[in-house]
């Protein structure tokens, strides 16, 4: 078993995708890999085979290699639930909540789990590809460290570091990060790879050259700029779509504790869809369609709505005959009352709703995490689905007698008695294009575009990620540092 680990300068270097990118270009060849990051801090997250939970980010990692994702290949996964504060997930379990000074404590018990579900990953696969996070040059936080250098010693593996030229400045990251890494951290550094280039090679390879002369470590290649690159994000949530005139117009609350936002992907690839996400102070535009996100602290999300004026423009968006959906968070929203007894997701206590559905909200112990699939009821041609349920919060009332789907023989979700209302549990019911069209059919939208398949679309943006390894990376040094 052969691991190497990629890192980055920075967050958002594109560790993620030049992971992706290694594991299909692996698995195109037949190669036995899966890939692995010991410690995310994220609140997009999947649901795992053996029913735990992890970083959405692997799990489309998991998807280059051709597997379905494991509580294995994400270990430690934070999801944020204030600036100081995270539920802690070990091995797709609920571990607890912990502030930073305490988690920054707990961090050498927590890699005893990330080396236990490293070896347990080794066992199964030839190759592993391990991500970082954020960058290894933070001197604050390398005491215990577990994401970056802590992980790549403990495992002794080598490192290649990725860094974002299209930010400016790549050659003072990847020496910067390099000079503050200890002596043993930047012998294990065996390469760099540059991310993002635009522009002509002619002018950017004298600074190569002289990146090779100065750490005497080879470029092993650079990744051009791909626009229109759309995948599952850890936590960043990409720009908005852009659609012709007359498509239907979609927003989105840029909520504090948003999570699953991956959610809205599919919606952004649809041409006949103009989706906007809408940012703290925005002004609320007109829309066909409302839509409430998930939420990682839906009371917290409910109190920010109240203060921005959501409750407001969504009442006056029903009285001029909008629509209105919630996911998950956003359709415990929908009720008129949040309770949290227990403190799960912040200060215990009780949160007003927006009251448009007749039913409560109590967050409950034991997260619900599975795999579902169903159909639409309020559908005439009973479109079925697929997505996942990933919620602690248990909902009751009259609503829910009027279910917005069937996952088997059990209800799920509601509509409203005037059928402007619809609210789900489900994530990732936009990634069917049926389930998909018939959503934004009800929401008002007209003409002949169809959905983008999501689960395709992943496909092919792998494999475009795959071309590119092929295309600008060296392989052959890629082959003899696996292996293979």
């Amino acid at each position: 078993m052969t691991t190497l680990m990629v890192q980055g300068t920075t967050s958002d270097a594109g560790k993620t995708t030049v992971v992706a990118a290694l594991c299909r270009w692996l698995a195109r060849q037949g190669v036995s890999v899966a890939p692995f990051k010991p410690q995310n801090m994220a609140l997009n997250s999947a649901v795992t085979v053996d029913g735990g939970e992890i970083g959405r980010s692997t799990a489309l990692q998991a998807l280059a290699c051709g597997l379905e994702p494991h509580s294995d290949m994400n270990p430690v996964l934070l999801k944020p639930q204030s600036d100081r504060g995270a539920q802690v997930i070990l091995r797709g379990r609920v571990h607890g909540n912990m502030d930073a000074l305490d988690y920054h404590a707990y961090k050498a018990e927590a890699m005893k789990s990330v080396l236990a579900a490293w070896r347990d990953l080794s066992q199964r696969y030839d190759v592993i590809i391990a991500e970082g996070a954020g960058s290894p040059a933070e001197v604050n936080l390398r005491t215990d460290d577990i994401a970056n250098m802590g992980f790549a010693e403990a495992a002794d593996c080598p490192v290649l570091l990725v860094g974002d030229i299209d930010k400016g400045g790549v050659f003072a990251q990847l020496v910067g990060t390099l000079e503050l890494l200890s002596a043993s951290e930047r012998e294990r550094t065996v390469g760099f790879i540059i991310n993002r280039f635009r522009g002509d090679m002619a002018l950017l390879e004298p600074g190569l050259d002289w990146l090779t002369s100065r750490t005497s470590r080879p470029v092993i290649g650079v990744l051009p700029y791909l626009h229109g690159l759309i995948v599952d994000a850890e936590d960043s949530v990409g720009t908005s779509g852009a659609s012709e005139a007359g498509a239907l117009n979609v927003v989105v609350p840029l909520l504090p504790r948003i999570s699953n936002h991956n959610d809205f992907d599919p919606l952004r690839l649809h041409p006949g869809v103009n989706l906007r996400f809408i940012a703290p102070d925005q002004a609320i535009p007109p829309a066909d369609l409302i839509i409430l996100p998930g939420s990682k602290s839906t009371r917290h999300d409910l109190q920010w709505l109240e203060r921005q004026g959501w409750s407001a423009a969504v009442r006056k968006h029903l009285r001029y005959g909008g629509k209105v959906l919630g996911i998950c968070g956003g359709f415990q929203m929908l009720g008129r009352e949040v309770t949290d007894p227990d403190g799960l997701e912040g200060e215990p206590g009780s949160t007003g709703a927006l009251g448009l559905l007749d039913m409560t909200t109590r967050m409950v112990a034991g997260k619900q995490l599975k795999n579902v699939s169903g159909t639409l009821v309020f559908d005439q041609e009973a479109t079925s689905f697929t997505g996942y349920e990933m919620h602690n919060g248990v909902t009751t009332g009259l609503a829910l007698d009027r279910p917005m789907a069937l996952l088997g023989e059990q209800p799920d979700g509601a509509i409203s008695d005037d059928g402007q209302i619809l609210g789900t549990y489900v994530h990732g019911i936009f990634d069917q294009p049926a389930a998909c069209q018939a959503i934004l059919g009800w929401a008002g939208a007209r003409g002949e575009h169809t959905a983008v398949s999501y689960d395709q679309h992943r496909q092919n943006q792998l494999d475009r990620l795959a071309d590119k390894v092929e295309q600008h990376l060296d392989t052959a040094w890629l082959r003899k540092q696996l292996a293979l």
